[in-house]
């Protein structure tokens, strides 16, 4: 997908919704950077950019995943297979992209894939109207979309501006989400 199908709809509904872009890290921005990137990021990080120029810094808020191995639980043996992940928060995997790093007002650090946490909840209300965009789509995209409006937050997912492990999972998950219209809206 290079361009969204109906521009106009990646712009703000109105002066209360807020942008969240969900992890782009430099962890998830390539595949030859570390086994979690996408190779979808390089053509979506211009339109993430787009979107967070649209919305205004104040308006967006810029999500980074650092693992946590004191979760405990299946984390765990996540961490037993993805051990190249457990680097402190200041190592260069971790940090946002370059283009994305002055975008956003706001920035939530978490150790979950799903960034809809107290953190997050502070920044945009308890029942926000939000468009998610980042990456990957088939993890912390749709962890954090499935929380949130279940929570009560209206919910756009900007297909166009995330960026899945593959093509078939990011549709895979797009088209789960689907499901939960019309607290989940997925803009094409």
């Amino acid at each position: 997908m290079t361009t969204p199908a109906n521009p106009a709809a990646y712009r703000p509904v109105d002066d209360d919704e807020w942008l969240v872009i969900i992890d782009p890290q430099a962890i998830f921005a390539s595949p030859s950077t570390s086994a979690w990137g996408s190779p979808l990021w390089a053509d979506v990080e211009p339109r993430v950019v787009a979107l967070a120029e649209a919305f205004g810094r104040e308006r967006t808020v810029v999500t980074r995943f650092v693992a946590d191995p004191g979760l405990g639980g299946s984390w765990g043996s996540y961490y037993d297979e993805w051990g190249f992940a457990l680097v402190p928060d200041d190592d260069p995997l971790y940090a946002v992209v370059p283009a994305l790093r002055s975008a956003a007002g706001h920035g939530v650090t978490a150790g979950t894939f799903g960034k809809w946490n107290a953190d997050l909840r502070r920044i945009v209300g308890a029942q926000p109207r939000m468009a998610l965009a980042g990456v990957s789509t088939d993890c912390c995209v749709i962890a954090t979309a499935l929380p949130a409006a279940d929570a009560g937050a209206s919910v756009r997912v900007m297909a166009a501006a995330c960026a899945g492990s593959t093509a078939e999972n990011g549709e895979r998950a797009l088209a789960a989400m689907e499901l939960f219209g019309p607290q989940i809206t997925v803009v094409r």
